[in-house]
This record gives C-alpha cells, sequence and structure tokens, in this order.
C-alpha cells in the first residue's frame, strides 16, 4: 500500500526553498503538446499561402490566389486579400446563388405575379432597398422622403405627379420626368398672384379671404392664368402633365404644413406661382438593368401605396 501511495504521489523537480516550498513536476497533457505542435505547423503553412509578414513598406503576398468576375465581366485572378474572397463570394457564394437564382424567377415574372406573391415580394423589397439608397435616396431621401418639401417629390404620400401604376412608375425610372410650371412672376401682378394663392387656398380646404379667392378663381380658370389647363378646373391635376392636384391638402411643392399662419402659407404658394418650377429627373434605362428597374418600380410602386 506504501508503494501504491508513493506512485501516485505528485512529483517534483527536487528544487525547494525555505525548506518547504517546492515544484511540482506536472507535464502538460500529450494531447495538448500535440495541439500546439499542429497549430506551429499551420502558423508556417499559413505564411507561405496567405498575406501575412510585414516587409518595409510592402508585405508577403502569400502563394494563395482568387479568381472573380470584375465590372466587365472579365475574368481575374489575383492574389488572395479579403476583397478579393468577398468579390467572389458576392458571385459565386452560395448564398449568392441563391440569390442570382431568385433574380432570375423575379425578372421572369410579371409585375402582378410579383406584388401578388408575398415571397417574390419581400425579396424584392430587401434588393430594391439597397438600389434605392445607391441610386434614388440621394434625392428622393432615405425611404423615399426627402428632407426638404418641394426640392423632389415624396415618394410617400400618395400623390403620384405622374401616376402611381406599375406601369407609370416604371416609366418614370425608365424615360425620367421633366417637373415643369411656368414662373408667372412676369405675367401676373403680386395682387393677382395673391389672389390665386387665396383660391389655391379655397382648393385644399384653408381659409382664405374670400374676394380674394373669388378673382384668383377667374384668373385660375382664365385664359390669363390659364391653370386649369394642367390642373384641370377642379384643380385636381393631370397625370400626363405631372401637374399637382390641388385639392388633395398634399403640397408637393409649397410647403404649407411648415407654414404656422394663413399669412405665411399663401406667402409659399405665391412662391411657387411666381418662381415657377422646373425639376428634372433622369432617364435610367442606360445605367440600370431591366431586372434592376422592375426591382425599383415594385419598390417606390409599395413606398406610397401605389395605385
Amino acid at each position: 500500500m506504501a508503494d501504491q501511495s508513493q506512485n501516485k504521489a505528485v512529483q517534483t523537480t527536487g528544487h525547494a526553498w525555505d525548506g518547504d516550498l517546492q515544484e511540482f513536476n506536472n507535464p502538460l497533457p500529450t494531447w495538448w503538446l500535440w495541439a500546439f505542435y499542429a497549430s506551429c505547423v499551420f502558423t508556417v503553412v499559413y505564411w507561405i499561402l496567405y498575406p501575412a509578414w510585414p516587409i518595409g513598406d510592402t508585405y508577403t503576398k502569400g502563394i494563395a490566389t482568387t479568381t472573380f468576375q470584375n465590372s466587365k465581366g472579365e475574368e481575374v485572378t489575383m492574389g488572395w486579400n479579403t476583397r478579393a474572397e468577398f468579390i467572389k463570394d458576392m458571385q459565386s457564394g452560395t448564398e449568392a446563388m441563391k440569390q442570382a437564382e431568385y433574380l432570375k424567377k423575379v425578372s421572369a415574372a410579371s409585375y402582378e405575379e410579383i406584388v401578388n406573391d408575398p415571397d417574390m415580394t419581400a425579396f424584392t423589397q430587401s434588393i430594391a432597398k439597397v438600389l434605392f439608397a445607391d441610386n434614388c435616396a440621394a434625392c428622393h431621401g432615405v425611404g423615399g422622403q426627402p428632407a426638404l418639401v418641394g426640392l423632389y417629390p415624396n415618394l410617400r404620400d400618395d400623390a403620384w405627379l405622374w401616376g402611381g401604376k406599375l406601369s407609370q412608375i416604371q416609366h418614370a425610372i425608365v424615360a425620367g420626368r421633366n417637373g415643369y410650371m411656368p414662373a408667372f412672376g412676369e405675367v401676373l401682378s403680386n395682387e393677382k398672384i395673391d389672389q390665386v394663392a387665396n383660391y389655391v387656398m379655397t382648393l385644399s380646404g384653408l381659409d382664405a379671404d374670400a374676394a380674394k379667392a373669388s378673382a384668383g378663381k377667374a384668373i385660375f380658370q382664365g385664359d390669363e392664368g390659364g391653370c386649369y389647363y394642367c390642373h384641370t378646373s377642379a384643380g385636381t391635376g393631370m397625370y400626363s402633365q405631372g401637374a399637382a392636384n390641388l385639392t388633395d391638402a398634399v403640397w408637393t411643392v409649397a410647403n404649407v404644413p411648415g407654414a404656422e399662419t394663413n399669412k405665411d402659407k399663401i406667402a409659399v404658394i405665391s412662391k411657387v406661382i411666381k418662381d415657377g418650377i422646373q425639376r428634372k429627373m433622369p432617364a435610367w434605362s442606360e445605367r440600370l438593368s431591366e431586372t434592376e428597374i422592375k426591382l425599383l418600380t415594385v419598390y417606390v410602386h409599395g413606398l406610397g401605396g401605389g395605385q
């Protein structure tokens, strides 16, 4: 029994301090040692394969390579780096291939099939959100709502200047739009512009001077102003002209909601009548593919509850 007890006792290195302080001899487990040796071998292999050691203003490039397609569709092979690997993964990775396959399905589907299929709609929204941020948000704002009223149309307010049907939205993206209203500052006096502004106020149900509004109506509906040519005699606007509906209380250019008093509201409307409107949306047919335009069409249609 004594011999077994001695064999099981912890071995020491034979060193002792202060008489009773000893150094135990506890060897590392064999599996740990082999794991350490393997990691050393792995490190050497990694140094050879991949960029690793800095040398002056450069570094060791490694011998591993990555092959991907550039923007021209040409196959490019270069030394391995995280950027090249990312590009390759975006082109031929498992998720990328799944996305490409689904894009083919969406591309071949009609607009009606996309909007009536929850899965295709969700996929389209997720992809087009990035497209919109890259190409449209600079003017229309993140999520389709610009920071300032009047500079660019708000895509979330259900006020479709050129119509909210899928075909109309697609046409706007493909061919662009010219938002134009002539300036009446040199045609009408300030008094008459004020009268027309009062009449426009009444079209949206806002308080206005009755006498001025009556005079403004005659200008609006007559040849002197000719406003009804584009906005119609009812003030509801025309999609073919991109003329705003003046009866829906949605202000696409004049920031009436931001004005505190009626006097301020009339002032901002008068300024639009006096200065006119000149806004241009570029055509995207040569910048985006047909599939990308289809994705954006469905996305924009969903922002404001398309018609």
